[in-house]
């Protein structure tokens, strides 16, 4: 209750830390903010290119299929690749001034879902543009989806973040688990062609039942499956309170670290 507490004395210093990185993200470039929408777009080509015309998927709208697991996923590894970054990169205001060391993950995390919400402006662009529809009933599942893996991702943010202060290497290594986690959530693939003695290894993976969770809102239109909610929300809430237990060990010593 005393971090939570002092957090929110310190929400103004989040806030001003999330406009920051969302500012300079893309300053100096000659597209500057459109970058948001254009970097996930050019994905979406190349991917549905690949699984429609080269390794030809069965599955109907794929464009669609795969952009609504493809967003939350990049939301979800930027929070967990770059965000292992976080805290190494603002070492000189760690070392200067006094302030809860987890502001800095959860500004940066904040920043990165604040920057998905505007790439499902796209999503629904897609939607509305193609004709699909939605389920309006549905969609009102949509913001606890994007909550339960904001908590995931911030729980993941802050592990990540304190240990690569001592251990450096973990940036690098992270950019592998995240290759080969993407290839093991069902994102470009249907869940049901994995190997029947391979699905409790999948289910394991929490983002398996964030992505279905969306797929099932955006893509079936239709209201997710409540096992599937729960099991994302369960799996969030336990990542979530062991990055903040290993963050709160480990912040002790950040700034002789640093």
């Amino acid at each position: 209750m005393n971090t939570i507490k002092e957090l929110y004395a310190y929400r103004q210093m989040i806030f001003s830390l999330v406009k920051k990185d969302l500012r300079g993200r893309y300053k100096g470039s000659v597209l500057g903010f459109l970058w948001t929408f254009i970097n996930p777009l050019f994905q979406l080509i190349v991917y549905t290119m690949v699984f429609s015309f080269i390794l030809k998927s069965n599955i109907e709208r794929y464009y669609l299929y795969l952009f609504v697991a493809l967003i939350p996923w990049i939301f979800f590894s930027s929070s967990i690749t770059v965000g292992a970054a976080s805290v190494v990169a603002q070492k000189d205001l760690v070392k200067k001034i006094y302030f809860p060391r987890m502001v800095i993950p959860i500004s940066y995390v904040t920043s990165c879902f604040v920057n998905m919400l505007l790439c499902f402006i796209v999503i629904f662009a897609v939607i509305v543009i193609t004709g699909v529809g939605v389920n309006f009933l549905a969609l009102f599942a949509l913001p606890v989806i994007m909550v339960v893996e904001y908590i995931l991702a911030l729980g993941m943010a802050m592990l990540t973040s304190a240990v690569t202060v001592y251990f450096r290497d973990l940036e690098h290594i992270l950019g592998i688990i995240s290759m080969a986690w993407m290839y093991m959530t069902p994102i470009m693939y249907d869940k049901s062609i994995v190997p029947e003695r391979l699905q409790p290894v999948f289910n394991i993976n929490p983002m398996t039942h964030v992505i279905e969770c969306y797929r099932s809102v955006l893509y079936d239109k239709q209201f997710p499956d409540l096992s599937s909610l729960l099991s994302a929300t369960a799996l969030g809430i336990f990542f979530l309170l062991i990055g903040c237990l290993v963050f709160n060990k480990l912040q002790k010593h950040f700034a002789e670290e640093l």
